[in-house]
């Protein structure tokens, strides 16, 4: 591998675990799980995204056992996170949205990360911010698909 990828791929895993620091630090200091925080960032994409979301999928997402997602969902219910409601289709099935309260966690937590990044990335061009979230589509992509394998299951 040339010396150019390899610094590519060790300045990604540096921001890897420095991120992993930040929500380690703001999950601490609001006295969150490090599961809520990315469920509710799932949750959150999912929102943008116009998916709806219900326990079986927060499941599968954090890989978690039911009894773990329970106490998940129960966690972030009463901290006021997240409602739980029955589908109009099918009442068998329970959606979960987020609260206000959590949209505004949310933002308090990931809005100094978020104005930090932005203003790293406001000194390049249009197309050099496509090419590096095309960049980083594929490297997403790329994870994505070697979790997979090292769970033994088929590429995604």
């Amino acid at each position: 591998m040339a010396a150019a990828p390899r610094e590519l791929l060790a300045l990604l895993q540096q921001f890897t675990v420095e991120t992993d620091r930040y929500v380690d630090t703001v999950s601490v200091r609001d006295d969150l799980h490090r599961t809520d925080l990315n469920a509710l960032g799932i949750m959150m994409g999912a929102a943008r995204a116009g998916v709806t979301v219900t326990p079986g999928m927060l499941r599968q997402a954090l890989n978690l056992s039911s009894p773990a997602t329970t106490a998940l969902i129960d966690r972030l219910g009463q901290a006021g996170h997240v409602r739980r409601s029955r589908s109009s289709v099918d009442r068998r099935q329970v959606h979960l949205e987020m609260t206000e309260k959590a949209l505004d966690t949310g933002s308090r937590l990931f809005a100094p990360l978020a104005r930090e990044v932005e203003a790293a990335l406001s000194g390049y061009s249009p197309t050099q911010i496509e090419l590096l979230s095309d960049m980083m589509r594929k490297v997403t992509a790329a994870t994505v698909q070697a979790r997979q394998q090292a769970l033994g299951g088929p590429p995604e």
